[in-house]
């Protein structure tokens, strides 16, 4: 699947978790990407990624690297933000027990909800926001949403929780699509940012992706 040509790059905070593979999915969709560790780097930026990793590691990295502030300046004027399971919990307005990090989307959500390590699964579901067909979903010691505020819209909602969620500037996901064939959610948040993506089944899965697909790439920052 290749895109379309366009102006605008989105990036992925390269601090700590699936850096590489939120990288080879933008790739495979032909949206220009780079990795980010530096606050000057999210200049000119349409959207920026929060991986999933772990959360707590994941803020003392963006405190000490000073990328809280610039991240939630450019949020300011208009960055798009997606933060997929670690990233969702430190873009949450409220994280249940615990202080809440960036708080820039009217979420609360609770932190390992569904147990440990072992606890990981993988299913499919629909969610016709983003495609017409189910698509996988890989959930890693996930948080889940408990409750979505005025303004939040819900696009998957699972078992009396809440999957995935957006409001006008930014995106959340409590699975992890890149670690699966799927570009359907790589692909909504390129159009989130503004970014012309070549058309296509939404839900079609790329045959040619495989769990190591990432390592036949190099980034560099």
């Amino acid at each position: 699947m290749s895109g379309l040509s366009n102006s605008g790059v989105i990036g992925v905070l390269d601090l700590q978790g699936g850096v590489q593979e939120h990288l080879d999915h933008l790739q495979r969709l032909g949206v220009a990407s780079r990795p980010v560790k530096r606050a000057e780097e999210l200049a000119a930026l349409a959207g920026l990624i929060i991986p999933g990793g772990e959360s707590t590691c994941l803020s003392r990295l963006l405190t000490i690297f000073g990328l809280r502030e610039a991240i939630e300046e450019r949020w300011r004027q208009g960055l798009q933000l997606w933060g997929t399971c670690a990233g969702a919990i430190l873009l949450a307005r409220e994280n249940a027990g615990e202080t809440p990090f960036f708080g820039l989307i009217d979420i609360t959500v609770s932190r390992n909800a569904f147990g440990s390590q072992m606890d990981s699964f993988n299913c499919e579901a629909l969610a016709p926001a983003v495609a017409r067909e189910p698509i996988p979903l890989t959930f890693i010691r996930a948080p889940k949403i408990l409750r979505a505020g005025p303004g939040v819209r819900v696009l998957l909602e699972l078992d009396g929780y809440i999957a995935a969620a957006e409001d006008d500037r930014a995106l959340v996901t409590i699975f992890h699509p890149e670690l699966t064939p799927s570009l359907a959610f790589h692909r909504y948040f390129a159009r989130k940012c503004g970014l012309r993506v070549a058309e296509a089944d939404d839900a079609a899965l790329d045959p040619a992706w495989t769990p190591q697909s990432w390592t036949r790439f190099s980034y560099h920052s």
